[in-house]
């Protein structure tokens, strides 16, 4: 539901030809919390490659255009829709995801959002239920990694890639790290034992040769990196954790996986996650906790545009030119 009452500043995505069709509107009605949810007043909006996604039509059960931009965001709980058990004080800040991110208000649902730690600000809690809870979830319950294996990071300069890098090496993992040349220092910066181009022709055979298999690969590529994700796990033991297709879907055959690649393939979504298997999800949750508590999840570092940078912003992550994690914020 919406409030004409209250116009606010909106990122809109009016059709699904890409991020050129998502416009920044001056009066788009405020929406209101239905039973449930808050309504978040929004200090930073993350952005993601699945904003990308949806804004060309290819995110599963995505929006329908037009429809106001972004899922992710922290900031403090302004009203309390109806029926909402045990909430969280109006003023308390948080972060979460919801409809309409990109905009200077959104409605969450109460049950899935966390407050910011302590002496954090909003953007600095951005990547928590998204990025790292994503890493997490690939490498501990679906990954099973163990102190001493190898994993295959993929993307390691993205916000889950990062993530992942800091966790592998936490729960003694060595790490083999892919990403543009551009982006290497980031990565070897996170303390990756290799890093490599994720472009050169012989990746698999290099990986190969440096590790002779890895046990764990976190797999958001797709396409472009799918067929080295297979050749270079180990047979019969390695997992190959898949949540993500940056670069567009990858065939695998039944016929592949009894005679070429025996490997374990795990599908991710976190937010299939959090609905279908609550309990483990609240244990990723308390894992964080522990991760924070102890300074190895550090406050994120995003970089903060104005509102109306949404679409170049949008534009660059498509293109595969940014690195880290991105923010809007939708009161400059």
């Amino acid at each position: 539901m919406e409030s004409n009452e209250h116009p606010m500043r909106a990122l809109v995505q009016h059709s699904h030809r890409g991020p050129q069709d998502l416009h920044l509107r001056d009066a788009v009605p405020r929406p209101v919390p239905g039973p449930g949810e808050y309504l978040i007043r929004v200090g930073a909006a993350g952005v993601n490659f699945a904003d990308v996604m949806r804004s060309r039509g290819t995110y599963a059960d995505g929006p329908q255009a037009p429809y106001t931009a972004g899922f992710e965001a922290a900031g403090t709980i302004t009203a309390v829709g109806p029926g909402t058990a045990d909430p969280l004080p109006l003023g308390t800040h948080v972060v979460g995801t919801g409809p309409g991110a990109f905009a200077q208000y959104m409605t969450m649902p109460a049950a899935g959002v966390l407050p910011v730690p302590d002496g954090w600000s909003d953007a600095q809690a951005l990547g928590l239920v998204l990025n790292w809870a994503t890493a997490l979830a690939a490498l501990r319950p679906l990954g099973e990694i163990r102190s001493g294996e190898t994993v295959l990071v993929h993307a390691a300069a993205g916000g889950v890639g990062q993530a992942a890098v800091r966790l592998a090496l936490h729960y003694g993992a060595r790490v083999v790290a892919t990403a543009s040349p551009d982006k290497h220092d980031t990565v070897k910066a996170l303390g990756a034992d290799h890093v490599l181009d994720s472009r050169r022709p012989d990746l698999a055979a290099e990986i190969l040769r440096l590790t002779g298999g890895v046990d764990v690969v976190l797999e958001s590529v797709g396409r472009a990196t799918f067929r080295t994700s297979l050749a270079a796990t180990r047979p019969v033991t390695g997992r190959v954790i898949v949540f993500g297709a940056a670069s567009g879907d990858a065939e695998l055959s039944t016929h592949d996986l009894v005679f070429t690649h025996q490997v374990q393939i795990k599908g991710l979504h976190v937010g299939a996650l959090a609905e279908k298997a609550p309990g483990i999800f609240r244990s990723l949750l308390t894992e964080l906790d522990t991760l924070i508590a102890a300074g190895v999840y550090p406050p994120g570092d995003a970089q903060i545009h104005p509102l109306s940078a949404g679409q170049t912003v949008l534009r660059e992550l498509e293109g595969g030119t940014t690195r880290g994690k991105h923010a809007l914020d939708p009161w400059r």
